[in-house]
Parts: structure tokens; sequence; C-alpha cells
């Protein structure tokens, strides 16, 4: 395993408790961070903060992503007990279930842009400014491979990924004179307990477009996530970064 230096940097990651966010959460400790984990799951929370703080300094936050007050009070609580932020992974993100377009109830649609666009907009409207005023900061959106091309039978997740890239293009350009890098990844999709929330059908939908004919593994998806977020990562804002094994064609 390379070496990446984030020795003194305080990374978010918003659905740090499992899948991808934990991997991330592994790599970054082991490259020198400290890590705040932010999640719903308050069970899960905790037992993957004790599992991690092995490996370096570890605080966990229980927040709700769509709402503003919860988000704001989880910036500040980070702020307080680790003294910055300087990197942000918005990695939380529901699927939904799958189903037809004009089947999906709208509860459920809106519930899934919520999380996975609403949920990155508010935590980068809540830490945003403490970057502007360290005058450094690194932001990494986890979007899909379904926001750009659309999944049949997921349109409120592939929709709201593609929103996510949008918002990852917008804010990179406003941030770009500001030593602050906003980028995005686009997995194919990676075996995590996400997947429980998905049809069998649509699952073998997803491996039959992977020309690697394998899906991502999370350590692998960390490797470029945890890259992003370093000083190394130095000229590249407003991207979207491909982890699709083959699958984009853009």
């Amino acid at each position: 395993m390379n070496q990446i230096d984030l020795n003194g940097r305080v990374m978010v990651i918003t659905g740090g408790a499992r899948g991808i966010g934990y991997a991330v959460a592994e790599r970054a400790l082991r490259s020198g961070a400290a890590v705040a984990l932010w999640d719903i799951d308050a069970d899960r929370l905790e037992s993957s903060r004790r599992e991690l703080s092995e490996l370096g300094t570890v605080s966990a936050v229980t927040v709700e992503l769509t709402d503003e007050r919860s988000v704001d009070a989880a910036t500040q609580q980070t702020v307080q007990t680790h003294g910055g932020i300087h990197v942000l992974i918005n990695c939380a993100g529901i699927t939904g279930g799958n189903g037809v377009t004009w089947e999906l109830e709208p509860e459920v649609w809106r519930r899934v842009i919520d999380v996975n666009l609403i949920g990155p907009y508010l935590t980068c409207r809540a830490v945003v400014p403490h970057m502007l005023k360290q005058g450094y900061g690194r932001i990494v959106n986890i979007a899909s491979v379904a926001g750009k091309e659309g999944n049949p039978n997921a349109s409120h997740y592939s929709a709201s990924k593609a929103g996510l890239i949008g918002l990852t293009k917008s804010l990179g350009k406003e941030l770009a004179t500001k030593n602050i890098l906003v980028n995005a990844v686009t997995p194919a999709a990676a075996k995590t307990e996400i997947f429980n929330s998905m049809s069998q059908q649509h699952i073998d939908y997803m491996l039959s477009k992977i020309p690697m004919n394998r899906f991502l593994m999370p350590e692998e998806a960390a490797s470029l996530i945890v890259w992003l977020s370093s000083e190394d990562c130095a000229f590249s804002t407003g991207s979207v970064f491909d982890l699709s094994g083959g699958r984009a064609t853009y």
C-alpha cells in the first residue's frame, strides 16, 4: 500500500459507519488523518468508532443529513473536538429500492433525492465556511456511474447522483481560487450492504455492464478517494473520476 500524507488533517466522512465510508476512514487513519464519522445509525456508528480507534483519532456524531440544524450541530461539534475540518467526504447514500419510474412512490423518490443530493448540499454549506477561514480544503462527493448513464429501474437514484455531479462542478468552480478543491468519483456498484436494498435482477444488470466482470472493492474506492483528499491532488477541481471497471465511456 502506497503512503498518502494526511498528517494533521481532519476528515469528515458521512455514512462512515459502513461500506465505502468505513474503508475511506481506515485508509485515511493509516495516512495520518483524524477522522470524524457522521452517520444516522447510532449503534453501528459507535461500533465502527471503537474498531477504527485502534488506528488513530476517531470521533463519531449521529446526524440526520437532510436536516440543516442537525448538520450544523455536527459541524460545530466536530470543529470543537478536532480544531477544524480539512476534508469532507460525502459518502452517505441510499438506493430507494428498484422499480420503473411511474410505479415508484413519491415519498420514496423524494427521500432518495433528500439523502443523496440535499444532504451533500447541506454538509458543503456548513463545512465550506470553515475551509475558507483555513484557506484550505478538499471535498470528495461519492456519485455513481448511474448519474452519468441513468440506470433503468433506478430513476430516483440516477437523478440524485447526476445532481451530485452537477453540484460538484458548480462548487468546484466557485472555490477554484480558494485552495479548496471539489471532485467526485463515479463508482460502479461496490458489493456492500447497500446491495440488500436492490433486487437480484438489478444487481445482475449492473454486473453485466462492467467490462472487468466484477464489482468494485471498497478499499479500491478508498485509494482514489483518499488521494483526492490530499495535497497531492492540486490541479483537479470540479472533476469526475471514474471507478466503474471500464463501464463509463465519458
